[in-house]
């Protein structure tokens, strides 16, 4: 997945960008609401974790924006604030979820995670998409029954272009969904080509058939 992480509280967004990067997921932070909204302006994400109490301005406003914008993020609010008039604000304006701290990092990924499957895949653990099997709990691809091995890359690659099957997803795209802010010091494309490649091979190999179409000039569609 790729997060934002919006979260004045230095120490907690430290502690939760390295849990997460160390579970393989791209995480972006920012600490105020000016920065996230320059951000999500610009950027796509699978999730934002939102803090509603930022040094220069409400959270709520955030959640605004992905409304007015027609922006389809997950959003779980992370607060200091126990009342049930903000739970009730921020969901009515379009949060999925509203978690108050202090609370434990699993919660937190166990509630992500959940969210992010009804939102995208709905509500079960297993995906299925044609010879294709994902367990979403367990990380784990079969592909005709057999288990196939894949590095993080791959399998978050290969989770965005289902996701988007039938869409046609620019180079830059795909650098920006795996990658985030780090592709800006790349210098090319090439490293995804070389990561489909790999894919659209172990594919291949257990099911016969070719999953990619590439688009010349423009990118890939999962087929």
């Amino acid at each position: 997945m790729k997060l934002l992480i919006v979260e004045d509280e230095q120490s907690l967004r430290e502690t939760i960008e390295k849990y997460f990067t160390e579970e393989g997921s791209i995480c972006e932070v920012c600490c105020d609401l000016k920065g996230a909204l320059q951000k999500i302006a610009v950027y796509e994400y699978d999730c934002i974790l939102l803090d509603i109490g930022l040094p220069d301005g409400d959270g709520f406003a955030i959640l605004e924006y992905l409304k007015s914008s027609g922006k389809n993020e997950c959003v779980l609010i992370i607060s200091a604030r126990n009342s049930l008039d903000d739970k009730i604000k921020g969901l009515n304006i379009g949060a999925d979820d509203y978690i108050t701290k202090p609370f434990h990092l699993a919660e937190l990924k166990a509630r992500l995670l959940a969210i992010f499957r009804r939102k995208t895949f709905g509500s079960n653990s297993l995906l299925n998409y044609k010879e294709i099997s994902i367990d979403l709990s367990g990380r784990t691809v079969n592909v005709n029954d057999k288990e196939m091995t894949l590095t993080k890359k791959e399998y978050e690659m290969l989770l965005y272009f289902i996701a988007n099957k039938g869409r046609v997803i620019s180079k830059n795209a795909i650098a920006e969904h795996l990658w985030g802010d780090e592709m800006d010091m790349l210098d090319s494309f090439d490293f995804i080509y070389t990561h489909i490649k790999n894919l659209r091979k172990k594919l291949m190999e257990l099911s016969g058939k070719d999953f990619f179409a590439s688009i010349y000039g423009v990118g890939y569609k999962f087929i």
